[in-house]
C-alpha cells in the first residue's frame, strides 16, 4: 500500500537483529524500505507472470503470451482491473487463483503479509520490518506499527470474510456450492482489494462485469461497502477504532473521510442528472434503479472498476466527470490508486488559501506545513503530466478518440480498470504504456522516485540569493 513517502532514510542500513530473513536479506543488499516495497511488487508481477504463461493456466491448455500474462499480472498486483482476456472464459480455475492471489498481494502488500509470519509465531518484529512496514502504510513513525498491522490483517481478512458471506447468499442460489462460494470469495477479496476483477463471463457474457446484477441491491451494496471500505485506508481504521468520536479524531483522518465523501455524493448527483435520460445508461431503468445504479457508478470509479454501466455510452461530460475521480482516487495507505484524497483536499485548501492571498495553508486553527503543500503540487503536477503524455501516446499509436484514450490512461494511472472498450483492440505499443501506467499508479510515481532516483537527501548547504518572479 505504498502511494507517498515512507518513513525511514533511504539507503539508510538496516539493523541486523530481529525480522524476518527475507527482509534482513533486503536490507543487507541496500535496500531502503521504499525501495523494497517497490521491488516487492516487481517481484510479484514476473512470478505471476510466469504462472499465467503455463498452460495449466489457460483453458485451451496452451502457452498463453507472454504480453498477455504481463499486462493480467500487473493489473491483478496493481489491483487495477484491465483485461486483455475475459477471466471467466479465458483463465482455468488455477490461473483464477493465481490472479486471486496476487490481487490480495498486491492489495495487502508483500512486506504485510510477510510480517504476518512473526505475529503468528509470537516473535517479536525487528526495526527492518518496521521500516519496511511504516513505509509500507505510509506512518509518519514506528510508534504502533505491529498494532496497525495487526488491525490491518484482521480487518481485511474480517471484512472480505464478511463480504463473501453475504454475496454468498446471492451467488450460491445461482451457481450452486461449489462455484457460488469460489465467486463469493473472489468478489469479496476483488471488491475490497478495489481491484474490480470478475467472474460472470460464463454467466452474463465476456467482459460484462457486474452489469447482470444491476438490479440486485444485496450484490451491489456489498460490493460497494467493501470498495468503500479498502478505498479508506488502514490508518483511518485504526483511528476510527481507537478514538470513535468525530472530534477525536486525526485531522488527515476526518479530510479523508470528508472528501470521501463529498467525491461520493458529488458524483452520484452528478452522475443522476447527466444520464437520467440516456437510453444507453441509466433511462431504460426504474426510479429506484437508477439511483442505486448512478451511486455504484460513483463508488466505483474510486479505483474499484467493477462496471454496471457502458462505459463507452457515457455522454462526454459524464466520461470527463469519471477521468477527474479516477485520477483522485482512494486514500494514502488503502489498496486505492490515484494522487489519494488527502492530496486533493491539501490542493483545495491551498488553492483557497493562495486566492485569499494567505502565505499560510490554515484549515480548523490547524497549519499545513509548506513541505505537504509542496508534495501535494508535485505529486499531481507528476501524474497530471503522466496523464496527458500516456493519452497523446495511446491516440497517436492506435488513433483511438482522445476521450476515450485519456478514460484508459486514467484507469490504469488510478488503478481503477474501467474502460469504454478499447483494451482488447490496443497495440503492444500501448499495451506497454498501460502496464507502466499502472505499475506507477500502485507504487506512486513520488515512492518510485524516493526509492531509485534520489540519491541523496541530504540538506543542500549552499543559500543563493533569491529572485523576484511575477506570477500570473
Amino acid at each position: 500500500m505504498l502511494f507517498c513517502i515512507g518513513t525511514g532514510e533511504p539507503g539508510a542500513p538496516a539493523p541486523a537483529e530481529g525480522g524476518g530473513s527475507v527482509l534482513r536479506l533486503l536490507s543487507n543488499q541496500n535496500f531502503n524500505p521504499t525501495r523494497l516495497i517497490v521491488v516487492s511488487f516487481g517481484a510479484i508481477i514476473l512470478l505471476g507472470t510466469f504462472l499465467l504463461h503455463l498452460p495449466i493456466s489457460a483453458r485451451d491448455g496452451q502457452f498463453t503470451p507472454w504480453l498477455t500474462c504481463l499486462f493480467t499480472a500487473t493489473s491483478a498486483t496493481c489491483v487495477t482491473g484491465l483485461v486483455l482476456v475475459d477471466s471467466a472464459l479465458y483463465w482455468t480455475p488455477f490461473g483464477q487463483g493465481v490472479i486471486l492471489a496476487m490481487i490480495q498481494l498486491g492489495g495487502l502488500g508483500f512486506v504485510s503479509l510477510i510480517s504476518l509470519i512473526p505475529l503468528l509465531l509470537r516473535r517479536r518484529i525487528g526495526l527492518s520490518q518496521r521500516l519496511a512496514i511504516a513505509s509500507a502504510f505510509n506512518l509518519n513513525g514506528m510508534s504502533g506499527v505491529v498494532r496497525v498491522v495487526r488491525h490491518a490483517l484482521m480487518g481485511t481478512f474480517l471484512l472480505e470474510g464478511c463480504g463473501a458471506i453475504l454475496l454468498a447468499t446471492r451467488f450460491v442460489p445461482l451457481f450452486g456450492w461449489g462455484r457460488g462460494l469460489w465467486y463469493s470469495i473472489f468478489h469479496s477479496v476483488s471488491a475490497f482489494c478495489n481491484a474490480g476483477f470478475d467472474l460472470m463471463g460464463e454467466h452474463t457474457g465476456a467482459f460484462s462485469s457486474l452489469a447482470g446484477f444491476r438490479e440486485d441491491p444485496v450484490v451491489l451494496g456489498t460490493i460497494g461497502c467493501l470498495i468503500v471500505l479498502g478505498g479508506l485506508g488502514f490508518f483511518v481504521w485504526e483511528d476510527c477504532l481507537e478514538h470513535r468520536s468525530w472530534r477525536r479524531l486525526s485531522f488527515y483522518s476526518r479530510m479523508v473521510l470528508a472528501v470521501t465523501g463529498a467525491l461520493i455524493l458529488g458524483g452520484w448527483l452528478f452522475f443522476l442528472g447527466a444520464e437520467w435520460n440516456n437510453l444507453e445508461t441509466l433511462g431504460g431503468m426504474t426510479a429506484g434503479e437508477k439511483v442505486g445504479n448512478a451511486l455504484f457508478q460513483s463508488v466505483t470509479l474510486r479505483t474499484a472498476g467493477y462496471s454496471v454501466l457502458d462505459q463507452g455510452a457515457l455522454r462526454e461530460g459524464a466520461a470527463a466527470l469519471s477521468v477527474v475521480l479516477m485520477l483522485i482516487g482512494g486514500s494514502s495507505g488503502s489498496t486505492a490508486g490515484g494522487i489519494k484524497t488527502a492530496t486533493a483536499g491539501v490542493l483545495l485548501i491551498s488553492l483557497w488559501a493562495g486566492l485569499r492571498g494567505r502565505d499560510q495553508v490554515v484549515l480548523r486553527r490547524r497549519t499545513i506545513p509548506q513541505a505537504r503543500v509542496l508534495n501535494a503540487m508535485t505529486l499531481t503536477l507528476v501524474v497530471t503530466c503522466l496523464f496527458l503524455a500516456g493519452s497523446i501516446a495511446l491516440t497517436l499509436a492506435d488513433g483511438v478518440p482522445y476521450l476515450a484514450a485519456a478514460f484508459e490512461v486514467a484507469s490504469a494511472m488510478g488503478t481503477v480498470g474501467l474502460t469504454m472498450g478499447i483494451t482488447t483492440g490496443l497495440s503492444p505499443l500501448s499495451q506497454g504504456i498501460i502496464i507502466a501506467m499502472m505499475f506507477l499508479g500502485r507504487v506512486g510515481v513520488l515512492s518510485f522516485s524516493i526509492a531509485f532516483l534520489i540519491r541523496d537527501r541530504g540538506e543542500n548547504k549552499i543559500r543563493y540569493p533569491s529572485v523576484d518572479v511575477m506570477i500570473g
